[in-house]
This record gives C-alpha cells, sequence and structure tokens, in this order.
C-alpha cells in the first residue's frame, strides 16, 4: 500500500517544481514511511510514499520502462491478487521481468493492453500512467473504489492524489466550500456523492472508471458495472461458486512478503475470512494465524442490548479463535483515548467522519501494526449479501431517500436561521439518491418488488460500501497498516448481484445464502449468530468527554461550529446529551454521544483546515 500524489501541466515546465511535488507527497507520509522516491521532468511531476508488503527492491516507484523510443512512468497505490496470472500472460508475449512486484506487472500490462489492462486487473489500485511520448496522463481506480484517487483541474494541467490534504498543500490550491460542499457535508455526511471531493473545484475519480488527460482536456470513462439478468444456478449450486469465489479470493490476498493476519468480530463475515485464512496457512505448513479484535474499557459493566446489537463479541471471538487455532491478540481501548482521537480521525478521512467508529480503528489499527503489517477484514459482506435492516424491513425499503441517513429534519433543526434558508438538506439529498436509483442496471424480469430490492443494493454499493470502504482505507493507512477486503473481489459482487432475495436470505435468514455456503466450515453458534455491527463503546466515560469537549466549543467565542449551526440548538444537545435525538444521524448507531462527536469534528474540520465558507 502507498500514497501517491503528482502533477501535470502541458503548458508549464515543471522541472523547478521538486519542492511543491514533495510538500504534496509530504502529507501523506503515514500512507508510506519505508520509502519515499519522486520523479519530475517537464511537464509533469510524481511524488510516492511507500509501505512495503511485497518486494523491498523490486517494487520501487514511481518507475520507469522504455518501449522503443516512448518512456512510461507509473504511481501505483494497491494490491494486484492476479499478479501471477497477468505475468504469464505477459511472458508469452515476450516480456521479462526483473522483480516479482505487482508494480512491473501492472506498468507492463498498461503498455501492453493500454486502457483495456483495468479489465483483466484483479485487486484494489489506485494508479497514473504518464506516457512521455503522447504528453498523456492515464488514471484508473478498482472497480468498488476500495483506494482512493482525487484530482483538480489546476490551470492548464492537473493535480491527483490518493487523499485531498496533499492537493490543498500546494501553494496554488485554497480550502473553499461552496454551497454544494457544504450540502455534501451537512446533508449526506459522513457519505458523500461519488465522484466529489467536497471541496470546491476537487473531485474524486469514481470507482471503476479510468481518466485521461491530454492536449484535449480532461475525460474519465467508466469501465466496470454489475449486469443485471436472470439467475440460472439451483441452490446448491450457488452456495457452492459462493464458497469458491471467497475461498480464492482469500487464498489471492494472503500473498505477502511481511507478517499477515486477520481481523476476528466474532460474526459470520469475519470469520469465514478467519477459517479460510487458517486453513490455507496450515495446509501450506506456514503456521498459526494471528487474529485481532477490539473491545472497550469495561464494555461489558455498561453493554447495552438493543436490536441493532442483540450480543457483545467477546465470546463469539474466543469460539471462533479457538476453533480455528488462531494467535488471538485483544486489544481493549480506553475511553478518554477514543474521544482524544476523534480530531486526529477527522485529518486521516480529511473531513468529518463516523465519530468514535473512526477513531477506534485508527487505534485498533495502530495496536495490531505492531504485531503485523497487513490484515483482511468483512467490510463488504452486507452490501452485497443483504444484510442491513434497511434490506428487508419494508418502511426502509419504501423510504423516500437513503434509508441510513433519517436525519434529514433534524439536520436542517440544528442549523442557523440563515443557513436553513440558503441550503436544502433534504432536496438535496433526494436528487443524490433519485441519480443513483436511476442508474440501476435494470432486469425486464424483475417484479416492482425485486426492482425496488435491486435498487437498494445498488444504492449500497455506491453510498454506504463506499463510505465504510474509504473508512478502512484512511485509518488503515494512518497507522501504516494494509487493511484487505476479500468480499469486494468483483467476481464475487457480479455473482451475488443477481441471486434472487429469495435464495440470499435462504431459511429466512440475513445473509441465508452465505451462511449455507460456509456450512462445515464455521461452528454452528457462529454460522446463525445474528449481525452485530461494529463495536462501540457503551461506558459513560466516552460520552462524559465528549460533552466536555462540545461545551469548551461552545464557550468559544471563535468557533467555527457556529457558523453553520445555531449556538442555542447546540446547547440543548449537549445538555441532554444528544438523548432527545431519536433517528440516527448516519447508519444504525450514529446518535447521541456520536452525533456530537460529530459536530464537534466539523469545528475540528473547518478550524484545522482553515476552511473558507462561500455564502
Amino acid at each position: 500500500m502507498c500514497g501517491i500524489t503528482g502533477w501535470v501541466d502541458l503548458k508549464r515546465d515543471l522541472s523547478g517544481e521538486i519542492a511543491t511535488v514533495r510538500k504534496m507527497a509530504g502529507t501523506i507520509q503515514h500512507r508510506g514511511p519505508d520509502e519515499y522516491n519522486e520523479w519530475i521532468c517537464d511537464h509533469a511531476g510524481f511524488g510516492h510514499q511507500r509501505l512495503i508488503v511485497v518486494d523491498p527492491s523490486g517494487g520501487k516507484q514511481p518507475m520507469e520502462c522504455l518501449r522503443g523510443e516512448a518512456k512510461y512512468v507509473m504511481i501505483y497505490n494497491g494490491e494486484l491478487y492476479n499478479t501471477e496470472d497477468l505475468r504469464q500472460e505477459l511472458l508469452e508475449k515476450g516480456w521479462s521481468f526483473a522483480s516479482h512486484s505487482d508494480t512491473e506487472v501492472l506498468l507492463k500490462s498498461f503498455i501492453q493492453w493500454r486502457a483495456a489492462c483495468v479489465e483483466k486487473l484483479n485487486g484494489i489500485f489506485a494508479f497514473a500512467v504518464w506516457d512521455a511520448e503522447k504528453q498523456e496522463l492515464f488514471m484508473a481506480r478498482d472497480r468498488l473504489g476500495v483506494k482512493p484517487l482525487f484530482f483538480k483541474k489546476h490551470g492548464e494541467g492537473i493535480l491527483f492524489s490518493s487523499e485531498i490534504k496533499a492537493l490543498l498543500a500546494h501553494p496554488e490550491v485554497e480550502p473553499v466550500l461552496d454551497r454544494e460542499g457544504l450540502s455534501e457535508v451537512l446533508a449526506l455526511g459522513p457519505s458523500r456523492t461519488p465522484g466529489h471531493g467536497v471541496f470546491k473545484g476537487i473531485n474524486e475519480l469514481p470507482a471503476a472508471h479510468i481518466g485521461v488527460f491530454n492536449q484535449d482536456g480532461f475525460q474519465t470513462k467508466r469501465y466496470w458495472n454489475v449486469v443485471s439478468k436472470q439467475h440460472e444456478d439451483d441452490l446448491d449450486t450457488t452456495a457452492q461458486t459462493i464458497r469458491e469465489l471467497l475461498t480464492d479470493a482469500v487464498e489471492r490476498q494472503l500473498v505477502s512478503d511481511v507478517s499477515l493476519g486477520t481481523f476476528l468480530s466474532g460474526g459470520v463475515d469475519s470469520s469465514a475470512i478467519t477459517a479460510i485464512a487458517a486453513n490455507y496457512l496450515q495446509a501450506k505448513g506456514k503456521g498459526r494465524l494471528s487474529t485481532f479484535s477490539i473491545d472497550y474499557q469495561d464494555n461489558d459493566k455498561y453493554f447495552k442490548q438493543s436490536s441493532f446489537q442483540p450480543n457483545s463479541d467477546k465470546d463469539f471471538i474466543g469460539k471462533m479463535s479457538a476453533f480455528s487455532s488462531t494467535n488471538h491478540h485483544t486489544f481493549v481501548m480506553d475511553n478518554k483515548t477514543l474521544a482524544d482521537m476523534l480530531k486526529e480521525a477527522v485529518e486521516m478521512r480529511d473531513l468529518p467522519g463516523m465519530a468514535d467508529v473512526d477513531s477506534s480503528l485508527l487505534w485498533f489499527c495502530r495496536q495490531t501494526k505492531q504485531e503485523v503489517t497487513v490484515a483482511l477484514s468483512g467490510e463488504c459482506a452486507d452490501e452485497i449479501f443483504g444484510g442491513y435492516p434497511w434490506f428487508y424491513r419494508e418502511d426502509d425499503l419504501t423510504r423516500e431517500g437513503f434509508p441510513w441517513i433519517r436525519s434529514s429534519e433534524v439536520r436542517r433543526s440544528l442549523l442557523t436561521e440563515e443557513w436553513k434558508q440558503k441550503l436544502d438538506l433534504h432536496g438535496y439529498m433526494l436528487k443524490r439518491y433519485q441519480e443513483t436509483i436511476d442508474g440501476t442496471p435494470e432486469y425486464e424480469g424483475d417484479s416492482p418488488l425485486e426492482k425496488q430490492r435491486r435498487q437498494m443494493f445498488y444504492l449500497n454499493m455506491h453510498w454506504f460500501m463506499p463510505t465504510l470502504l474509504d473508512r478502512k482505507d484512511r485509518m488503515s493507512m494512518g497507522a501504516s497498516f494494509e487493511a484487505r477486503v476479500p468480499f469486494s473481489d468483483h467476481r464475487l459482487v457480479e455473482y451475488v448481484w443477481n441471486i434472487p432475495w429469495e435464495m440470499k436470505t435462504y431459511n429466512g435468514r440475513e445473509k441465508g445464502i452465505l451462511r449455507k455456503a460456509l456450512e462445515g466450515l464455521l461452528p454452528q453458534e457462529i454460522l446463525y449468530r445474528k449481525k452485530s455491527p461494529y463495536p462501540k463503546t457503551h461506558n459513560p466515560v466516552y460520552t462524559n468527554a465528549v460533552v466536555s469537549w462540545l461545551e469548551e466549543i461552545t464557550k468559544d467565542p471563535d468557533a467555527r461550529l457556529f457558523e453553520l449551526f445555531d449556538r442555542k440548538e447546540i446547547e440543548k444537545l449537549i445538555q441532554t446529551e444528544g438523548k432527545q435525538i431519536e433517528a440516527p444521524w448516519f447508519g444504525q448507531l450514529m446518535t447521541g454521544p456520536q452525533l456530537l462527536a460529530h459536530l464537534g469534528q466539523i469545528d475540528h474540520w473547518l478550524r484545522t483546515y482553515q476552511i473558507k465558507i462561500e455564502k
């Protein structure tokens, strides 16, 4: 995993701009603390921060390759899981290799197949190639957007990077929020519109897209999407295919030259990955798998059962670790630290985030990094198999707008009168919702209800899942740590997309077909455990810390929060610790102290990034 940044300007000589490129790259050093390199020549400059995972000597970047008289230079963030398949295909076409790095394979794949190379890739990636002969920049991002890539048109050129902060480090770029950017934060946050960078003029290359910048300007093109069609396989064949695809995805992602493990929550998703990984390592004679989980100080004492969190993870983690004979580590987080790291989590995202869900993951990854450099994680399973309540609750299926944003009126009620008049948060949310719904690949054989549910899956793929993947990337990279997500394998996503709902909910259970696919691989009590989300603290120490933070903000005459929010409304919120807000701000659990923390993160973001708000 790495951090990439670059500047291309076809009408400006960048030879003397090495200091600017270096400054931009310096802001993302956390993404690759092992090695830094740069390259600059005439109209292009690249900076690359590297976290070494495969081939320390052979994977150095920026990587150059000559093909006749043509020179190509590439920077790349990600991992290819079909490296050896591609290498063999390229060897047959006459290519030779000086390393076993996936970087060299990717660069030569691009030279061989140009833009079509992305259709051959299995992995997570964001990369840019400068074609010196054509004076052309090519960029691409993986199918589900696991790895980020932001860009900004600048003068006659373009700036790009893994993170927004690198673009803002350019001396000629200002952090400005216009009304659309404000609507992203206030109507949709902590999610954001695919391709939107929130700051004025900053965009993100959408998932499954390529971008080309040359004398004709900058054009983007989608290269992949799910295809809606009839699912032909019967129940048993479907379950077997899912198991084979998931097993292959996990085993491909176990390739590493550094220590590796899995995150284990005791739920079906992380347990499946753990079981497959443990079996594979044992069969290869590579020893016991290391597994990792997080808990919070005194959480047993304060745990509160709910329909969303029916039980704690602790007992299930122990059973799964014993079942797969893993070397397990549980890291227990102090609640004061959880609150203290809320600010740093914002700086990792460059945006207000998911409060303690972010800060705890950042801390967790840092603890795990002391043992391993890479871990496999269970994100994406709920989105592709339908694990969330909004897939099966009728009121959520028929709700106007995103089912995980049920707080539009609350969001508006907290604003100042000025911004209530200037911003239509509900309308903006509905506009973005409808854009995605309208883009859903349709199948003429769907009933009205099936069509509605297919739209829900598409919404999740383009909104909820990217929010969680972005969180995983930023917090893991903030720990100089690599998290891999086997359920995001595009072959698995493509196959599961068309499985009918009745089969996905086999035996009347959420993710029932996945559970059937894993029969015999997991203990029964884990295989049929009711879904429980990422663990959160129930300790009042955290709530008190967040309340104190917000109280400090209300006493600050220069607090940025009140440029947008009504001071009296926020004070009332603090007095009740946010308990009067019943609808989650976002998702299922972002209420009470999480909402207060999110507001505190907004204030910190506006202040730290010195953001200018356009009226």
